[in-house]
């Protein structure tokens, strides 16, 4: 399992938690951050297939420049009248298929 620090995990538990990371699967490299609107770098220069994020709590996937850019949305309490939703990305043999699984709770 990889964590990172979102915009409300404040306190001494959060700290140890990093802002970003980067996660190799199968040969495909995966940028994951908090906020894509605080993305600093280029994914597709820098050799990233997935970037995952997760901010907004609105599921969503998009692929620019041959990028995945995903959202699972939200598992936890329903928020903003969105869908309880969780993601999965399957990689095979460097296909990446992003699904978005809504929840029905």
């Amino acid at each position: 399992m990889t964590a990172i620090r979102g915009n409300v995990d404040k306190g001494a538990w959060a700290r140890p938690l990093p802002r970003t990371e980067v996660v190799e699967l199968a040969s495909v490299l995966i940028y994951i951050l908090h906020d894509l609107a605080k993305l600093d770098l280029k994914p597709a220069a820098a050799g990233f297939r997935v970037v995952i994020s997760g901010h907004s709590h609105v599921p969503r996937q998009v692929t620019r420049d041959g990028v995945i850019y995903f959202n699972p949305g939200s598992a936890g309490p329903r928020r903003f009248k969105l869908p309880v939703s969780v993601g999965r990305l399957t990689i095979r043999q460097a296909a990446i298929v992003a699904e978005i699984i809504t929840l029905n709770l």
